[in-house]
């Protein structure tokens, strides 16, 4: 019992650490935003901050980094049945499934909108998934890993379910990830079709 109180008291600060400081990047910016900021508005000790993140960075970044890693890992280990678009938009999906009683979902939301530096370091974080998406398309359409085919397919899903993440209000998740699936299958195909046309002249 101990421990299990222990490990929500856990949760708890690194939620609130989370939280304090999504809401302060979103209104004073990142780069004004201090350590010792964020532990005061999360009601903490600063050395309590960086014993959970070892930056402020890596606070920034914390959420979007676990779903990327998500994204990574289910593209890795993927079902033979299930297509590179499968993976994605089960993923785009999922996101959206668990509850979010802090609200930090909206305070994350606002970060990223004023603070363009932020948005790009996201963007890094996509590289892994970006290959291993890559990766499958190139294995389920029979050509190589390396192939620009793939590699823009891949590249363009990922902005796309930035956006989609960003942009889109829960009770239209749905909607928007059907018209995105569309969207990416007519752009697989036409690419495809192109590459095909190439090789044959």
């Amino acid at each position: 019992m101990a421990s299990g109180l222990r490990e929500r008291g856990k949760t708890k600060r690194r939620t609130a650490i989370i939280r304090a400081a999504h809401e302060l990047f979103g209104e004073r910016g990142y780069a004004a935003t201090t350590i010792a900021d964020i532990a005061e508005r999360a009601e903490v000790a600063p050395r309590t901050v960086t014993g959970y993140f070892s930056s402020k960075e890596e606070i920034a970044l914390v959420r979007f980094t676990e779903a990327a890693d998500r994204l990574a890992h289910a593209f890795r280990d993927h079902k033979p049945d299930e297509s590179a678009l499968d993976v994605l938009t089960s993923w785009l999906l999922s996101k959206h499934d668990s509850d979010d009683p802090d609200g930090i979902r909206a305070l994350t939301r606002r970060m990223y909108k004023t603070n363009p530096n932020l948005r790009a370091l996201r963007a890094a974080r996509m590289e892994e998934a970006v290959a291993l998406g890559a990766e499958a398309l190139a294995k389920e359409l029979g050509i190589s890993p390396g192939d620009i085919t793939a590699r823009i397919a891949s590249a363009a899903a990922a902005a796309i379910a930035i956006d989609i993440l960003d942009n889109t209000p829960d009770d239209e998740l749905d909607d928007a990830v059907a018209t995105v699936r569309v969207f990416l299958q007519a752009g697989l195909g036409a690419l495809t079709a192109s590459r095909r046309g190439g090789e044959s002249t």
